[in-house]
């Protein structure tokens, strides 16, 4: 019996959420799902028919209860995990000023970090260059 792994990129968005502090947004995934206690940017799976910016809305209201303002897109790139291959969209966002604190509905933990701070962080693989062109 032969299986095929998909190699077909899924479209994934990332929003790097800053704050007035100047920190980010990172989000633990939980332990039953894909890169367990992994840190993200939180962010998920562009859904058929939906543009980035209106999935990006749609997760972040899903996973964090927030209302989001999208600042700046940053260079798209896709990352192979072995089993799948994504194509990750990242944005820089803030929190609408209308919008709740993040809470984790999804995820383990959500913490507000210093950029310089997230070389500390067993982030996921495909959130390195999000990093390294956030930074740029």
């Amino acid at each position: 019996m032969y299986f095929v792994v998909n190699k077909t990129p899924i479209p994934v968005v990332a929003a790097v959420i800053e704050d007035a502090a100047s920190r980010v947004l990172v989000a633990q995934r939980p332990e039953h799902k894909h890169l367990a206690l992994k840190w993200e940017f939180p962010g998920g799976k562009v859904e058929s028919g939906e543009s980035p910016e209106v999935a990006l809305t749609r997760e972040l209201r899903e996973e964090l209860g927030v209302e989001i303002e999208i600042v700046r897109a940053l260079p798209r790139f896709t990352h192979d995990y072995g089993d799948v291959i994504i194509a990750m969209i990242p944005f820089v966002c803030r929190l609408a000023p209308t919008s709740a604190p993040p809470h984790p509905h999804e995820h383990l933990a959500v913490r507000w970090i210093a950029p310089a701070a997230l070389d500390s962080l067993d982030l996921a693989a495909a959130d390195w260059p999000v990093v390294q062109s956030y930074r740029a």
